[in-house]
């Protein structure tokens, strides 16, 4: 089954169910309002939203239309909690090697994970909103899972049950305001503005044979206006989301609704290229000393996509510009 959230001028979109395709696609706001409202009561609402799949899919709805991957939000365009992994440890190896830090101890056995702002995720082809290029400018290719309420404790082989959805996203990073926030050991914030997401979300089986073992087995393509930089392949992801899961619920509950992020794709290969200019940044310092690849500047596109082991298309693809920001007033002057 595929879900995505078309903009109707509310905060939580309307949800539609969407064709195997991502041709068509049918209102579903009579099961559910919005995805929130279905991943809180997915056992109630899972089999009359898997119909209304089998009947798109099936061409049996008159009232179904174009979908238009543009006028799509993010699935859940805004979160109670997200939750961003850094699974591949090739990622975070060679970041230490060109910076010459130590590595972090456990590293391989208990994932590393930090708490992101969720209350404006951005759609697929909205604009990367900035102030600066200064502030360097980055993506980050990721898959994630959307889970329902999953208690305190919850084990490993328990956690893969609450994975309902998956989803591929673009984390966006500030790299020159990192530092100092990771110094801080309090976390990001300004380093880590709204990331945005492919306009579709799908349950697992829609991967058939790339859905193994907790990992989406696929290769993420990732291109910088136009050029490829990437394409990473999500099966090498270390811990997968059921571990992942379980190390976040391991001191609480999981409220439905909760994202969870695999980091940055990363492969050992080098011939996979990568899916973030900063570990591009840290090969070129291991092998020529210095970075030679800029960080993005306004008006740079930067395209996402995964799709199927039968090159069909899978979440859609996130295509964005990097856009200078307009102050917000959200509030008349006094």
């Amino acid at each position: 089954m595929k879900l995505a959230t078309l903009h109707d001028h509310t905060r939580d979109g309307r949800l539609v169910v969407v064709s195997r395709d991502l041709t068509r696609a049918v209102d579903a706001t009579a099961v559910a309002t919005h995805l929130q409202d279905a991943i809180e009561r997915w056992a109630e609402v899972h089999a009359p939203l898997q119909a209304l799949y089998q009947q798109l899919n099936d061409r049996a709805l008159p009232h179904a239309f174009d979908f238009d991957p543009k006028a799509a939000a993010a699935p859940l365009p805004r979160a109670y909690q997200w939750l961003d992994a850094s699974a591949f440890l090739a990622h975070g190896e060679r970041m230490q090697r060109a910076f010459g830090l130590q590595p972090i101890p456990g590293v391989e056995t208990t994932p590393l994970m930090y708490q992101g702002a969720s209350d404006d995720l951005l759609g697929p082809h909205q604009p990367i909103m900035l102030p600066s290029p200064e502030q360097g400018i980055d993506f980050e290719g990721e898959f994630a899972v959307l889970v329902d309420d999953v208690p305190m404790g919850c084990t490993v082989e328990k956690a893969a049950g609450h994975i309902k959805l998956l989803l591929q996203l673009n984390d966006v990073s500030l790299r020159a305001l990192a530092p100092r926030e990771m110094q801080t050991g309090f976390g990001f914030i300004q380093a880590k503005p709204a990331s945005s997401f492919a306009p579709v979300a799908v349950t697992p089986d829609e991967l058939g044979d790339a859905w193994r073992e907790g990992r989406v087995h696929l290769r993420l393509q990732v291109q910088l206006n136009g050029q490829q930089v990437g394409c990473p392949y999500g099966g090498e992801m270390h811990f997968c989301f059921a571990q992942l899961i379980a190390h976040a619920a391991l001191t609480r509950r999981l409220g439905a609704g909760t994202l969870l992020g695999s980091g940055t794709v990363s492969n050992t290969d080098l011939a996979a290229g990568v899916s973030c200019l900063s570990e591009q940044r840290a090969l070129e310092m291991i092998s020529h000393g210095q970075p030679l690849t800029p960080y993005l500047k306004f008006n740079d596109l930067v395209r996402m996509e995964a799709r199927t082991l039968d090159d069909k298309p899978l979440f859609g693809c996130i295509e964005q510009r990097i856009v200078a920001s307009i102050a917000d007033h959200l509030e008349p002057d006094a």
